[in-house]
């Protein structure tokens, strides 16, 4: 009879929590036609382009969690604070196009006269605890306080080190429109946002923005969910095409054939933002290694490289400067120029002969 009683506390606890407001919502009404009418969804999920358990063969949930807890890794955070700058992003000249990096996957933009934000986290956490998965010190430098009005807020996918439901919050008054992908929108829309500023793109569709602005959602291989319910809304990465660039942007992925069509379709590119860190084995199809984050700038045939998600979060078991050290060890071998600011380091995009130095070599 105890037995039966705590699992029916556990159970009414976790749907408490599930129901808190940051946790979103699965899509339904019209949204919910419009993708299963999507040549992505299938027997009631969205699919990747290739078959993709989340957990490598052999490995479970279980091992993955008790590796996780219980590893001897003391280096999957720094000791010393990670270096950053901060910069006025409210005083910017609006003819200077510049990139400004945050840490793991969140970063500003400023090109032709637009300001774009990706998948902003700046609550401290990459859970929905405020104790849980915590940003390493110094990593936290930018507030919602710090940005100005934002033509467009991109968000990749609806995982917690993505999408950020107190960031979001803090930053609604400063949010133009939001791009992102199909089902997605069912979160914002129950945050209150106005539906008719949110666009939602599957895979390979494209919208004009404004003019000579113009962005398509394109594949990645990976998942989504905010809590038990999985791919309900796609994942995808962007083609951002401006009136002088042309990037990708990357969101999470595993290596795939997706990065050769991408690259042949719309191809060549400024620069491509590629995920670089919380990678493993136990989860080989879902992230990529730095070698295959190097293979993938190949495949997209890209002129610069930005190395992101890493130096905020410990994910994974790795080192938390191994995603850096290897990447910019490879890079030395190839003709793409790799991009390894620190964070709120304004990264000139036009025109420019600006060098970055390997920090992560100065900090333990």
């Amino acid at each position: 009879m105890y037995l039966i009683l705590g699992i029916i506390l556990i159970l009414a606890i976790t749907i408490i929590i599930i129901k808190q407001a940051k946790f979103g919502k699965t899509p339904k009404e019209k949204r919910l036609e419009r993708i299963m009418k999507s040549p992505n969804y299938k027997n009631g999920a969205f699919q990747n382009q290739s078959n993709t358990p989340q957990f490598t063969e052999g490995s479970n949930i279980m091992k993955v969690m008790k590796e996780f807890m219980f590893g001897n890794n003391k280096h999957k955070s720094p000791i010393d604070n990670i270096p950053s700058k901060k910069i006025n992003l409210l005083n910017l000249n609006p003819n200077e196009d510049l990139l400004v990096w945050f840490g793991h996957s969140s970063y500003f933009m400023q090109i032709d006269g637009k300001s774009i934000l990706v998948d902003p986290v700046f609550s401290g956490h990459a859970s929905p605890f405020a104790f849980s998965i915590k940003s390493f010190k110094g990593a936290d430098v930018y507030s919602a306080a710090d940005f100005p009005a934002l033509d467009y807020l991109f968000i990749t996918h609806d995982h917690w080190d993505h999408l950020d439901y107190p960031t979001i919050i803090e930053l609604k008054p400063k949010i133009k429109h939001i791009v992102t992908g199909l089902g997605t929108g069912e979160h914002f829309e129950h945050w209150n946002f106005d539906v008719n500023k949110i666009t939602e793109l599957d895979w390979y569709e494209t919208t004009e923005l404004a003019p000579g602005f113009k962005v398509s959602a394109t594949p990645s291989r990976h998942f989504s969910g905010r809590g038990y319910k999985r791919n309900k809304a796609i994942w995808v990465s962007f083609v951002l095409e401006t009136p002088s660039m042309k990037f990708f942007l990357g969101g999470d992925s595993g290596y795939d054939k997706h990065f050769v069509e991408i690259g042949k379709k719309y191809g060549p590119f400024d620069l491509a933002i590629l995920e670089n860190g919380q990678y493993n084995q136990n989860w080989k199809y879902i992230h990529m290694t730095p070698a295959e984050g190097i293979q993938a700038a190949y495949d997209l045939n890209t002129t610069k490289h930005l190395p992101v998600h890493s130096a905020k979060f410990a994910l994974a078991n790795h080192n938390w400067d191994t995603p850096l050290k290897d990447i910019y060890a490879l890079s030395k071998k190839t003709n793409i120029e790799l991009i390894t600011p620190i964070i709120g380091e304004a990264v000139v995009l036009k025109n420019s002969d600006q060098t970055f130095k390997p920090w992560w070599e100065e900090i333990k």
